[in-house]
């Protein structure tokens, strides 16, 4: 059989709701509008008797112990799960930065599954693919069909696909890696604790890009904040974004820090990435849409 071939693509938060920190497990209550865009890494799998990872390209090297690889945590999950499971080489090309609030090893677990699932003729609603994809970390789920949809909990209680008008977007990482737990840390909730705020907008289906707009513009991320406080450049990349001709609406993605910002038409993004791009050479800029 030959090579199977899937795009991990970066997962954006439109909005990110923190609701509060959970008593029973501790884990922080999320509401979230998350899409997907048309840039992210490449991962193939070669059938084969033996399960591996390759990894490379332009962000390898901070991707961390190949052994250790959400890619590899996710398959190994599934074949413990299923009897006979048919494996082979993953091979990965990273090219989303790491560490930036955009998915990258959740959805190269989630592009991992799905090969699999291709190559066992196994639906992507199996049990035991969503398992796996549980098991290997809370964004997961969410990247198994990466389509526009609301995403509660703690990544467990997912929507339905909201099939919204692909958005022209901007995407900056300043060069400046951000863990998770920093930034959740000095948000600073305590177990069973709320954050007080507005409640989520309520994202109709179908919605075209000035809906869409209309719909998160008042939403927010509530990890802005508290991620300022751990890589204050975040912000000198929200302003960035914001300086540009054509920029309806700029916010953080996840727990930075990756910035996003969302144009009128491609063209004007592709524009913004262009002057951002030679005024700052070190940082990762890239012209896109999400869906």
């Amino acid at each position: 059989m030959t090579a199977l071939s899937t795009l991990a693509p970066a997962k954006i938060n439109l909005t990110l709701h923190v609701l509060g920190r959970r008593a029973g497990d501790g884990y922080h209550a999320l509401e979230s509008l998350v899409a997907f865009a048309g840039i992210g890494d490449t991962l193939t799998l070669e059938p084969g008797d033996a399960l591996s990872l390759d990894v490379f390209g332009p962000t390898a090297g901070t991707a961390g112990p190949t052994d250790d690889n959400l890619v590899l945590r996710a398959a190994r999950h599934l074949a413990t799960s299923v009897p006979g499971l048919r494996v082979g080489a993953f091979k990965l090309d990273k090219r989303l930065p790491v560490a930036a609030g955009i998915g990258g090893g959740s959805s190269d677990a989630a592009a991992a599954l799905r090969l699999l699932a291709q190559l066992n003729d196994l639906p992507l609603d199996h049990p035991a693919i969503v398992a796996a994809a549980r098991a290997a970390g809370a964004d997961v789920p969410v990247c198994l069909d990466p389509r526009a949809r609301m995403m509660r909990g703690a990544g467990e209680d997912l929507g339905p696909a909201l099939d919204l008008a692909p958005l022209p977007t901007l995407l900056i990482n300043p060069g400046v890696p951000v863990s998770t737990a920093p930034v959740f840390k000095a948000l600073g909730l305590q177990v069973g604790e709320t954050l007080p705020g507005a409640e989520h907008p309520v994202v109709q289906a179908g919605l075209d890009l000035d809906g869409v707009l209309g719909a998160v513009t008042p939403a927010r991320n509530d990890l802005e904040a508290p991620a300022l406080t751990v890589a204050p450049i975040i912000g000198e990349a929200l302003g960035a974004l914001r300086d540009q001709p054509g920029c309806r609406l700029a916010r953080m993605s996840g727990s930075g820090a990756t910035v996003f910002a969302v144009f009128s038409d491609l063209s004007a993004a592709e524009r913004a990435a262009r002057a951002i791009g030679a005024s700052r050479p070190n940082w990762w800029v890239e012209a896109t849409t999400l869906s």
